[in-house]
């Protein structure tokens, strides 16, 4: 999957969400729709989900049908999102991704805005560390499914105990270093 495919840059993104504003903001159904545009009702469907890139000619008998301009199915959406505007402005994550598509399989969504929010802070943005960042990632990833199965195992409370330890010297660091007042406890 592309790291823009959901991105509100995206063109297909685009359309999906502002004919789903529209339909919401008139009231619309599906068959509303397709009975306005004369379009199948799966094309619809697609569309409206962000599954299929419309033909120019689909844009146009849509936005007829719903009674817009073409481009207000481009519009972006007002109130981008940190995420996606991380995204839009970090070409490199997309770049590695279509050149690294083993480094990054299985990836959702939420896991490219991570890596481009994460991957230039204190440094410059480099293809060497979007796939350092990634690579990281997946090994966090990884590691987190294990802790998961133990946390199934008769093994859990002895996970557990050990990760109240390592929280408490991590947040005793962090409150020496920054002069802060404990948490309160979890539990």
């Amino acid at each position: 999957m592309s790291p823009l495919a959901n991105s509100p840059l995206n063109p297909t993104a685009l359309v999906a969400h502002n004919l789903r504003r529209l339909m919401a903001r008139d009231g619309l159904t599906y068959e509303d729709v397709v009975a306005a545009s004369g379009l199948d009702g799966r094309t619809i469907r697609g569309i409206a989900q962000g599954h299929k890139q419309p033909h120019a000619k689909t844009v146009q008998r849509l936005a007829e049908s719903l009674g817009v301009e073409t481009e207000e199915l481009f519009a972006a959406p007002s109130g981008m999102t940190a995420e996606a505007f991380d995204l839009a402005t970090n070409p490199l994550v997309a770049e590695q991704a279509a050149a690294y598509p083993e480094l990054f399989a299985g990836w959702t969504p939420a896991d490219y805005a991570e890596l481009a929010s994460r991957f230039g802070v204190g440094g410059a943005l480099t293809a060497e560390g979007v796939r350092l960042e990634a690579q990281r990632l997946n090994a966090n990833r990884e590691l987190m499914d294990c802790a998961r199965v133990v946390l199934e195992s008769d093994q859990a409370e002895v996970l557990a105990a050990l990760i109240e330890v390592l929280y408490a010297r991590v947040t005793d660091i962090d409150r020496q270093v920054n002069n802060i007042e404990p948490l309160p406890k979890r539990r």
